[in-house]
């Protein structure tokens, strides 16, 4: 998908938003670890977020398809995406839509699309924000605290699954193969979840030991 942007602020309540994780920027960049043993720790905050619950055989399904331009997808750790907009399942009849585009916008358009039939369009972008941890590194860092096999033969670009990340739940997508990761905790663990990985990225500072 588009990279998701941090919405311009301009003027208004937008302009008073503060992301969850803003206390911790400066920590993350000083975190960050180059070279072979590289890895990075980054917040992408205001990324809007749907959750949607539609009977996946229906109508509704179909036209909120095409609504967004991608088919639900419709198997565990599978997404879908198209232009600003990224799927990922979390459920047989459950997805949180992804996107760069104004959440009112996406919102407003998923439920015109579901019409009066069964189902839930929640806008749900405060709920959650979004921590992206890239590099060589990065599949190690997570292999501290995830319980996932995170090996390329499982687990690859476009995958996305709950889990855990030491105590905190998140969705965690991998978006490529550098491998780069996008985590989403709730808003209220973010602050922890943040501080557990810079906390396990520090051993990548020094020398790899055989």
């Amino acid at each position: 998908m588009a990279e998701p942007t941090t919405i311009d602020a301009g003027a208004g309540p937008v302009a008073l938003r503060t992301s969850p994780l803003a206390h911790l920027a400066e920590r993350m960049r000083a975190a960050a670890v180059t070279g072979a043993r590289g890895v990075a720790l980054t917040e992408r905050p205001f990324v809007t977020m749907v959750n949607l619950r539609v009977d996946p055989g229906s109508d509704a399904a179909v036209r909120i398809g095409k609504a967004l331009g991608a088919p639900l997808p419709l198997q565990c750790g599978h997404t879908t995406a198209s232009g600003p907009h990224t799927l990922a399942w979390l459920g047989p009849d459950e997805w949180l839509v992804l996107s760069h585009a104004d959440a009112t916008t996406v919102a407003g358009e998923l439920r015109e699309a579901l019409a009066a039939d069964p189902g839930s369009v929640v806008d749900v972008s405060a709920n959650r924000t979004t921590l992206e941890l890239s590099g060589p590194a990065a599949r190690q860092v997570l292999e501290k605290g995830c319980p996932l096999d995170l090996h390329p033969r499982a687990f690859g670009p476009g995958r996305a699954v709950s889990t855990t990340v030491g105590p905190v739940a998140v969705l965690l997508w991998q978006v490529d193969d550098t491998p780069a990761y996008r985590l989403f905790p709730r808003s209220s663990f973010a602050d922890y979840l943040a501080r557990w990985l810079i906390d396990a990225m520090t051993e990548y500072r020094g020398p790899d030991v055989p």
